[in-house]
């Protein structure tokens, strides 16, 4: 997106807080980013700051329960409780049924 964005910029307690742009151009925004990996902010700090594994933090975010994904990948919830302990390093197959399961791209897994 090339053009002039009209936003808005909401402050709280002073300091900024919020950007408020018009749905269309936020729309634009998201075509242009769509190639991009993404991390929702909650699915970074589980990683990170509870040093949880990927595949279990963008589980927890999308609030499944280990026998629901491993049910969707068609492997055994024990196989995938080892892969949430990073105990395993799941072949490039078996990383794209969890990700298809899990509703996101592979590249999500795996970074």
């Amino acid at each position: 997106m090339n053009g002039r964005i009209d936003y808005q910029i909401i402050e709280h307690d002073g300091r900024p807080a919020y950007a408020v742009v018009p749905y269309k151009d936020f729309m634009a925004l998201l075509k242009e980013w769509k190639g991009s990996t993404y991390f929702p902010d909650e699915v970074v700090r589980l990683n990170i700051m509870e040093g949880m594994s990927l595949l279990r933090a963008w589980r927890e975010y999308k609030k499944l329960t280990q026998a629901e994904v491993a049910a969707k990948a068609g492997i055994s919830q024990p196989a995938l409780a080892q892969m949430e302990r990073n105990k395993t390093n799941p072949r490039k197959d078996t990383l794209r049924k969890l990700a298809k399961a899990l509703e996101i791209d592979i590249e999500q897994l795996t970074v």
